[in-house]
């Protein structure tokens, strides 16, 4: 019978110490009575080492203030606790993720209550719920980046004009890259710039190297990064000055590139120090892709709006467009009670240019004809070609007197010297002043009648003689 209970107790101790798990049992107010080898290996504390120990002083800070906050009061009052979250110290100082399950024995046959307690490696569990937190929010990072695209794109989709796309995409970057302010730098087809700006003052920042940058990010065709004042002031030894006159700390450069050129760089400023991960960087090159597309789209539809408005050998107001701004002009001058006058111009000269020497030379004077007409013409005052060789000028708040002087204007810059022709070829201009004033509050004339007094009174200074100026009013 010895024997057998001497084999029982060692089973049962094989039991205890080759458990998978920690296994151990303290006294009702928590100190060590035994802990198994599992338990020993575990912690790296020797046995002698945890017995006697209070089992809160294994555990973590955090674990501690759990332990008597709520672990405690929880076993005394349920009599069991299951699955509690903590960690233990530790002999090498790392800390051991664990779940716990404990009950409490109460005192029977002579042997006091006690609390048994299995606790069990958590470390790959934690692991594992890591993984899955770092997925969520990979897939919460994914969806706001669909959404930031979804809702720019619907937005560059309603825009009409370059400022109007330039707002949109500053206000995606401003949500969508959490930005402290946005510029967007558009190249024009003739070499131009154009610039729309948000939150920040970009000359500045030009002048200081910016535009550096943005060469480099549309030659690398790559979003450039600056992340810090430092790394600024170690590109450009003014520009982390510039930045931080302006209460900048970084900035990030993507390029706008058409089909096959860049038309321009969209610039994020930023508040604070940046660590520009692969997401900003992806959703700041999809914005500036998107946006490049529409604006493919809108520099076609300002192209297609400037054709049907106006000339396409001169550059100048077609007749529909001379239209509309002489009609507008006439309800102005009728509502500021201000004279209008127009100017007819014909050339004297031109048909024997054109069949001697042919339409394209042709096609070159009338359009050295009107470089000199828009430069003469005040800036308010819009120049057409009515057609053929015939040129119409509005001037808006100008008298018969005024107007006749900036007929003379316009005659003098006709007959100068042409450097599209020949010496012997001369061009000269009969032209026609046609200027009606509000004075008694009547309607103004119509559109179409103006332009005809104007033309007769052309047609009047080419009976006198060509090359001179006769004026009428309307």
């Amino acid at each position: 019978m010895g024997s057998g209970e001497d084999e029982l107790r060692q089973s049962y101790a094989d039991l205890f110490h080759g458990a998978p798990c920690g296994y151990l049992t303290t006294t009702a107010d928590g100190v060590i009575t035994r802990a198994n080898r599992t338990l020993v290996s575990w912690t790296g504390l020797s046995e002698d080492d945890l017995l006697g120990t209070s089992l809160v002083d294994l555990l973590t800070p955090a674990g501690q203030l759990f332990y008597e906050a709520r672990y405690a009061t929880v076993l005394r009052l349920a009599g069991e606790v299951r699955e509690v979250a903590l960690s233990i110290r530790c002999a090498d100082g790392r800390d051991l993720p664990v779940l716990v399950n404990a009950v409490i024995v109460p005192e029977r046959d002579g042997f006091p209550e006690e609390v048994r307690t299995a606790i069990f490696d958590a470390t790959e569990r934690q692991d594992y719920e890591r993984q899955l937190l770092v997925a969520r929010r990979q897939a919460e990072a994914s969806e706001a980046r669909v959404r930031v695209l979804q809702d720019a794109s619907s937005a560059f989709g309603l825009a009409m004009n370059a400022q109007e796309l330039g707002e949109a995409l500053i206000s995606a970057a401003r949500t969508g890259l959490l930005a402290a302010g946005a510029a967007i730098l558009l190249q024009d087809e003739h070499g131009g710039q154009d610039l729309i700006a948000d939150g920040v003052q970009v000359d500045p920042l030009i002048s200081a190297g910016l535009m550096d940058l943005a060469a480099q990010a549309i030659e690398g065709d790559e979003v450039v990064t600056v992340s810090s004042l430092d790394q600024a002031a170690a590109i450009r030894p003014d520009l982390d000055l510039a930045m931080q006159d302006q209460r900048l700390a970084a900035l990030s450069i993507a390029p706008l590139r058409g089909d096959s050129s860049a038309q321009g760089v969209v610039v994020c400023f930023y508040g604070r120090d940046q660590v520009f991960d692969d997401e900003t960087r992806d959703i700041h090159a999809a914005l500036a892709r998107q946006a490049a597309q529409v604006l493919r789209r809108v520099r076609l539809q300002e192209e297609l709006a400037h054709r049907a408005l106006h000339d396409q050998l001169t550059g100048l107001a077609n007749r529909k467009l001379l239209q509309e701004r002489l009609e507008a002009a006439l309800a102005g001058a009728q509502r500021d009670g201000r004279p209008l006058s127009i100017v007819f111009i014909d050339l004297d000269g031109f048909k024997p240019i054109n069949d001697a020497l042919g339409h394209r030379i042709g096609d070159e004077v009338l359009v050295e004809v009107a470089d000199r007409l828009r430069g003469a013409a005040r800036a308010s005052d819009p120049v057409a070609r009515y057609g053929g060789d015939e040129f119409v000028i509005v001037c808006e708040n100008a008298d018969a007197e005024a107007a006749g002087i900036l007929a003379e204007r316009f005659r003098h810059e006709i007959g100068r010297p042409l450097t599209s022709v020949p010496p012997r070829y001369a061009v000269a201009a009969s032209l026609g002043v046609a200027t009606w004033t509000p004075d008694d509050g009547s309607d103004p004339p119509e559109a179409e009648r103006l332009i005809r007094l104007a033309d007769e009174a052309m047609y009047a200074s080419k009976r006198r003689g060509r090359d001179r100026v006769t004026s009428v009013t309307a």
